[in-house]
């Protein structure tokens, strides 16, 4: 299977998922922006409203950040339609905060339904598990999609919801435009709480390398008077977008242990090598939706 198979068969499954909860002329919102320089979730936003686009014909009612929330203001602009959590790898208790407004919403937005687009499931304190699925169990109309194998297993087993295995929606974004290259390996590493240590074999100091992580803001667009929040979001988020796609040009391969990298890579068609963050969510993400790519220079395990 060719890399542009690969990015196809992902499209294809997130448009099929998407469509099971709206259709032409639906109204929905669109919450858990996220406003921080981690560009991968970015990538994520805007495939998300690059789908939801297409298959509405319109952008969500309402938006907000986890932490921008208003239910008055929610329930004004939104008075019907599916609530859509925005997607990633923040579903349980590494980034706790996020996992706070997911229950929030579940807990007060029960007139509806919720729809947890497509995330990796990770929980290093076991009670946090059943302590979800009480929440769970107690909405009416809860829907969750999850990105890889082990996270299906893991719902399904807990949680009393319907639960689909779909892929990120950062495909959902298409192929892009690759800049010039200018350094021979480029070494995109995480600096966060999901960082390991890898082998130095893999890692190791190179002479043609640039040793880097994306989490630092270039300059952002402000928001015009009048621009509605919805065009507000699409426009830091394409600027993130851009940041990350210009840095992933400047290396002719690239090592990283970031998902959003080997996605983007992939749609940059940059070779690159795989590896894991402290849970497995890239071999894991791999095998189940990228393996046959011919992008990828080895295993996410390193192998």
């Amino acid at each position: 299977m060719s890399a542009p198979d690969v990015v196809a068969q992902q499209q294809a499954a997130l448009f099929d998922l998407y469509r099971r909860h709206v259709g032409p002329g639906d109204r929905y919102a669109l919450v858990d922006f996220p406003d921080h320089a981690n560009v991968g979730d970015s990538a994520i936003w805007l495939g998300e409203v690059a789908i939801l686009r297409a298959v509405t014909g319109r952008d969500p009612d309402y938006v907000a950040t986890w932490d921008g929330f208003d239910s008055a203001a929610f329930r004004a602009a939104s008075p019907k339609g599916v609530v859509f959590l925005h997607g990633g790898g923040n579903l349980g208790d590494i980034w706790r905060h996020h996992q706070t407004f997911r229950e929030t919403v579940l807990a007060t937005v029960r007139d509806r339904r919720v729809v947890q687009l497509p995330q990796s499931i990770h929980f290093r304190a076991p009670g946090g598990i059943a302590a979800f699925g009480t929440l769970v169990a107690a909405h009416p109309d809860f829907h969750l999609a999850v990105r890889d194998r082990a996270s299906l297993a893991l719902a399904q087993r807990h949680w009393d919801c319907p639960v689909t295995l779909a892929p990120d929606s950062a495909f959902a974004i298409g192929r892009q435009h690759r800049g010039v290259a200018d350094v021979g390996t480029l070494l995109l590493l995480r600096s966060d709480d999901e960082r390991v240590a890898h082998d130095p074999a893999i890692v190791g100091e190179r002479p043609d390398a640039l040793v880097c992580d994306w989490l630092d803001d270039g300059p952002l667009p402000g928001r015009t008077a009048g621009e509605p929040a919805a065009a507000y979001c699409h426009r830091l988020a394409r600027a993130r977008v851009d940041r990350g796609l210009a840095l992933l040009s400047r290396g002719r391969r690239i090592v990283t242990d970031r998902l959003h990298a080997h996605i983007l890579a992939t749609l940059l068609d940059i070779p690159h090598v795989a590896l894991d963050n402290d849970y497995g969510k890239l071999s894991a993400y791999i095998a189940c939706w990228t393996a046959a790519s011919p992008l990828l220079a080895a295993r996410a395990d390193g192998a």
